[in-house]
């Protein structure tokens, strides 16, 4: 019997990753990618083009169907994994009408407090939607068009967010599922429906909601492949788009956080920190992003906007390899002899600050050295992620094990330093790419609910993904007890900073 393979695409902000995942062994058997670049601007304008991300996903496709073991007639399904909150604005043939604005665009801070002063405060919005307006969520964007750009507005027929364009390359089919719909900042989420009250506060003459597309279930599929795609690259009719979801929902297939317990954590450009939950949570501050999941529960996440920002721009500033750099941090030691920075070079989410700035404070004429700051780096982004945890662990969320991502968590001793900084076990996946093997899990899913097979997510997950022991790590008691003073010192210094941060 041939081996049923599964594709999982993730879309993300600087390319497009993609795999191959065999049913039979539970190994990837391909992998491809392929990088672009964002549109910038002074006013904090982050866009790209859709058209860049389906090329993108065409080229892994051809890669990934080239690859020695790979026979297209084996492929059952596609997963598709994308960045969030993006807005893709096509008009009324399905063109897309400009640019997408991603969700690190910050330019629509603005279009986020008219908003918010519509539904009446930010109280309001919260038990509108489980959410606040963050600066980077959709909702802001659609605004900021119509404001803007009125006649680009004017022509616009449907609102995609990335993964749902890709997939409506795909399949044709405009639809939108639960968890990355949970993002635009006009769902409810514990309704799981579109917002009446956010929908009437970007646009009063009530067009927007036409605008929106249906939704599928995270096990539903989005559709079939379209029989143009599926001559081009020699598949068969009958491929599957699976519902797919946002990048987060992907990840936490793709580390196995489908049940309560599982933290995962991503040490990225930006950082995530996210959990399962079989309710909605709904934080009454708005800190806490209520998504649902991909799974067909919830998935409370914090954001922060500056992770490996933050070492990048340290091993540029100094031009240092990334293993350089790890050997110059381990040689400055917990504390960075007293340096600490606030790594906010790209805003910052959480808290809620998206003016702010960097800022490195306790400097001293000795302390001033190459190790010390790549130092301050790492720990600097690390706090900012512990405050996310500490988000989700007021929210009644506990934590025995967290599942790492990203580029920093390749770092042993990045990986020691989050355990002690979070004071609990943390460990890797043996697969790096979870957006995308998520993707492909889903899509698994997906295609054996279609064949009527009575298996749930949990029990996949349990079964392909694999954790790597390797890379396990506990807390040192005295590191974390050492940490936890440095922490404070942290909050301290953010607070002190907090009026010219633009804390309200």
């Amino acid at each position: 019997m041939a081996d049923r393979l599964f594709i999982g695409i993730d879309s993300g902000t600087q390319g497009t990753k993609g795999v191959v995942l065999s049913e039979s062994s539970g190994s990837i058997v391909a992998e491809s990618y392929h990088g672009y670049v964002l549109i910038e601007n002074e006013r904090g304008g982050r866009e790209q083009h859709p058209d860049t991300w389906i090329t993108a996903c065409m080229q892994v496709l051809e890669d990934l169907l080239a690859a020695p073991g790979v026979d297209a007639a084996d492929i059952r399904a596609i997963g598709v994994s994308g960045q969030q909150h993006g807005m893709v604005a096509l008009d009324a043939d399905g063109r897309v009408i400009r640019p997408a604005k991603l969700w690190c665009d910050t330019e629509t801070i603005q279009q986020c407090e008219r908003i918010t002063e519509r539904v009446g405060g930010e109280q309001a919005v919260v038990a509108a939607i489980g959410n606040q307006i963050a600066a980077g969520f959709t909702a802001s964007k659609i605004l900021w068009l119509k404001e803007n750009e009125p006649g680009a507005y004017e022509r616009l027929a449907t609102v995609l967010l990335p993964h749902d364009y890709i997939n409506f390359h795909l399949t044709g089919n405009r639809v939108c599922e639960f968890g990355d719909a949970s993002g635009t900042a006009y769902f409810d989420v514990v309704e799981r429906r579109w917002s009446d009250a956010l929908l009437e506060a970007i646009d009063p003459d009530g067009r927007l909601k036409d605008c929106l597309p249906a939704f599928v279930g995270a096990g539903e599929p989005a559709g079939r492949l379209r029989k143009e795609i599926c001559e081009q690259f020699g598949l068969g009719g009958d491929v599957l788009v699976a519902s797919g979801g946002g990048d987060n929902m992907m990840a936490a297939v793709g580390t196995g956080n489908v049940a309560e317990g599982v933290v995962t954590a991503s040490l990225g450009t930006s950082g995530t920190i996210y959990a399962y939950a079989d309710r909605p949570v709904v934080d009454r501050t708005g800190e806490l992003a209520a998504f649902c999941s991909s799974t067909g529960g919830w998935l409370p996440l914090v954001c922060t906007m500056n992770v490996t920002v933050a070492t990048e721009l340290v091993r540029s500033l100094f031009n240092v390899s990334v293993a350089q750099l790890n050997e110059m941090a381990a040689a400055a030691g917990p504390g960075a002899d007293g340096l600490l920075l606030l790594p906010y070079f790209n805003g910052e989410r959480t808290p809620a600050l998206p003016s702010a700035t960097a800022h490195l404070g306790g400097m001293t004429a000795l302390n001033m050295k190459t190790e010390n700051i790549c130092r301050a780096a790492m720990e600097g982004a690390t706090f900012g992620l512990r405050y996310g945890l500490d988000v989700i662990r007021r929210n009644g969320i506990e934590p025995r094990e967290i599942r790492l991502t990203g580029g920093g968590a390749r770092s042993a001793l990045w990986r020691q330093l989050t355990a002690d900084i979070f004071n609990c076990r943390v460990v890797c996946l043996q697969q790096e790419e979870a957006g995308a093997t998520g993707a492909a899990l889903q899509a698994m899913w997906c295609f054996q609910r279609a064949s009527d097979a009575e298996v749930s997510l949990e029990t996949l997950a349990a079964q392909y993904v694999e954790l790597d022991e390797t890379s396990r790590c506990e807390p040192d008691s005295a590191g974390a007890a050492q940490y936890e003073d440095l922490y404070r010192n942290y909050l301290a210094l953010n607070d002190a900073l907090a009026p010219i941060n633009g804390a309200g």
